[in-house]
């Protein structure tokens, strides 16, 4: 697990990336060595899952296949625990003296989509309704805190999709500062979007019960210390009690 910062791909950027993004996984096998395949072959660090460039925070690589496997059915058996804080411009009309969040840390809305990514643009589309090729997406949030010009929104993400959050929370109005993709009205000073994987619980893989496994839970600091981020912080503090 490591804290990745913005401008950094889980994986081979792909085409079409901006030159001097990192390749993680590259990275990390040069700095780690190789694993071993049952046959003895070698078995490359590889990404669990996927954050997109701009965004930071926990990142999970597996550096052998047992461990890759076991992670992977954490994923797509929905154990693994995904919470993310994303920093979002106040929609436009929203009113000035309205409440920041549910009245207990307990209370949260949920958001499904149908989504359906178009590779051409590199970008997810929300439908509300079921759509040919869309993927059901959910996810859940709250809004801990507010400033002036910006929410603090907390998600858990439930499945995992191309863009998900960022798709899904700007379908709603909440476009997430420096996300000009998804419809910010700004860039980031500095580059990047305000979207941090917060924190990611996993299963231990030896925990003796499987059926109530311990979890191994990793916290990543927020990118850089400043005041949106401090904010979000302290609101996000009070809210978790």
């Amino acid at each position: 697990m490591i804290n990745k910062m913005s401008g950094e791909a889980m994986e081979g950027a792909g085409k079409g990336a901006k030159t001097g993004v990192v390749d993680l996984s590259a990275s990390l096998g040069a700095l780690l060595g190789k694993g071993k395949k049952m046959d003895g072959s070698d078995f490359g660090v590889t990404a669990v899952h996927r954050l997109d460039v701009p965004v930071t925070g926990c990142a999970l690589f597996a550096r052998e296949p047992d461990a890759l496997a076991f992670l992977n059915t954490c994923f797509a058996e929905g154990t693994a625990r995904k919470t993310y804080w994303a920093v979002t411009e106040v929609p436009d009309g929203y009113p000035a003296g309205e409440a920041v969040g549910p009245s207990s840390p307990g209370e949260w809305k949920e958001l499904v989509h149908w989504l359906r990514f178009d590779p051409r643009t590199n970008k997810s589309h929300a439908w509300d309704t079921e759509i040919p090729d869309g993927k059901r997406s959910i996810l859940r949030y709250r809004i801990v805190g507010r400033g002036e010009r910006y929410l603090f929104v907390e998600v858990e993400l439930i499945t995992g999709r191309h863009h998900q959050i960022r798709a899904q929370l700007a379908a709603i109005g909440l476009k997430i500062k420096g996300d000009l993709k998804y419809g910010a009205h700004r860039s980031e000073k500095g580059g990047g979007i305000r979207l941090h994987a917060r924190s990611l619980a996993i299963p231990d893989m030896d925990s003796p019960d499987h059926s109530r496994p311990r979890f191994i839970q990793c916290v990543a600091p927020v990118p850089q210390e400043d005041s949106l981020w401090a904010a979000f912080e302290a609101a996000a503090a009070k809210a978790n009690g």
